[in-house]
């Protein structure tokens, strides 16, 4: 199986600028179009939050225009910068969210040969992250009904601290850190704990598994680990590819360059 993930799309109305000087929209292209042109083509797409900046509804139709060519299952997660109403009604026909009670934005997908969990950690009107019991002990129950099953985990937030002090300061909070922690580690059929939300690829060790964050399709933050957040125009959008080779996860991350 292979699975790319997108993240931290920022996607903005047509014109607008990120930082008033950068072309995310561009970049978005850059990759949407590397994603829809690989051989052979990925499975799914996971897209790991901040897809669009303002959470404006006409920012989702623009992110749904960007998002077109990719022709594959996408499975999409909200980010601190997306309006969790304006995000459930831009995916309303997800099937994913359909099929879970409610319309929640977390939900399991078990329909490829590694089985993808989506949870939610935007808390609304906070740049950082948290996981409540509920979402945490549905969790635990999904990873306990299937523990011969490869599972991938994916979330906004990081649990782990990257040493990028601006992004550390709005990760994922200790206590759902320290929860999800003790959850993860007592499954040991989870391959990966994947992330955006810090603009840059960090792979670290933790829980018994591996976390990887996602760089951004849109700009990468400047390596400053005690600075502030500030976009690099230099470097290339990004994503990630997951690939499930029958026995471990493997993650490549594919910088793009060149044209839209």
């Amino acid at each position: 199986m292979l699975i790319a993930q997108i993240s931290d799309l920022h996607v903005k109305l047509p014109g607008e600028l990120a930082y008033g000087k950068l072309d995310s929209a561009a970049n978005i292209v850059r990759c949407v179009r590397h994603i829809a042109g690989l051989d052979p083509k990925p499975d799914a797409v996971i897209a790991t939050g901040d897809l669009v900046h303002n959470g404006l509804d006409a920012e989702y139709v623009r992110l749904g225009e960007l998002l077109r060519p990719l022709t594959m299952p996408l499975y999409p997660i909200p980010g601190n910068h997306d309006e969790k109403k304006a995000f459930a009604a831009a995916f309303a026909g997800h099937d994913a969210f359909a099929a879970h009670a409610k319309g929640a934005l977390y939900y399991a997908v078990e329909a490829h040969p590694v089985r993808l969990i989506a949870l939610d950690s935007v808390v609304p009107g906070a740049e950082g992250g948290a996981l409540d019991g509920t979402q945490l002990d549905w969790l635990q129950a999904t990873l306990m009904s299937g523990r011969d099953l490869p599972t991938l985990v994916y979330l906004h937030h990081p649990p782990i601290v990257t040493g990028f002090r601006r992004m550390d300061d709005i990760a994922l909070d200790a206590a759902s850190t320290a929860h999800l922690g003790e959850i993860i580690e007592s499954n040991p059929q989870v391959e990966r704990v994947v992330c955006g939300h810090v603009h840059r690829a960090v792979d670290a060790r933790w829980r018994g598994t591996v976390v990887s964050v996602c760089p951004s399709a849109a700009y990468q933050a400047r390596f400053n680990l005690l600075g502030g957040f500030e976009p690099d125009p230099q470097e290339p959008p990004a994503y990630q590819l997951h690939y499930w080779n029958g026995s471990e996860l493997v993650t490549h991350t594919v910088a793009v360059t060149g044209d839209p």
